[in-house]
């Protein structure tokens, strides 16, 4: 069941380029838990990161900020993010395997 939860958003992101073995996943744990979001991120097969991210509607845009530039040691060519449901989560995110 699909929860509608006014001042909130929840995020579907995938991210291309150079990040994937850089620390990408630990920075974007990171920053989620550090603006208070649930959710997940993880490598995918083919080279790109992807994740869910779920909170607050400015902390959810200030990760999409940040998921653009990623750690120092990366290179982003693309951050493409879109809108899905909320699930009501809060305060939980982790990487994924």
């Amino acid at each position: 069941m699909t929860r509608t939860t006014p001042n909130r958003r929840r995020i579907r992101f995938t991210v291309t380029g150079d990040v994937q073995g850089v620390g990408f996943r630990a920075f974007t744990q990171d920053r989620a838990r550090g603006l208070g979001l649930a959710g997940w991120v993880r490598n995918t097969w083919d080279g790109k990161v992807e994740g869910e991210a779920e909170g607050p509607i400015p902390a959810v845009s200030e990760l999409i900020v940040l998921l653009g530039r990623g750690p120092i040691s990366c290179h982003v060519e693309s951050a493409v993010t879109r809108e899905i449901p909320s699930l009501g989560e809060d305060g939980h995110f982790r990487i994924t395997r």
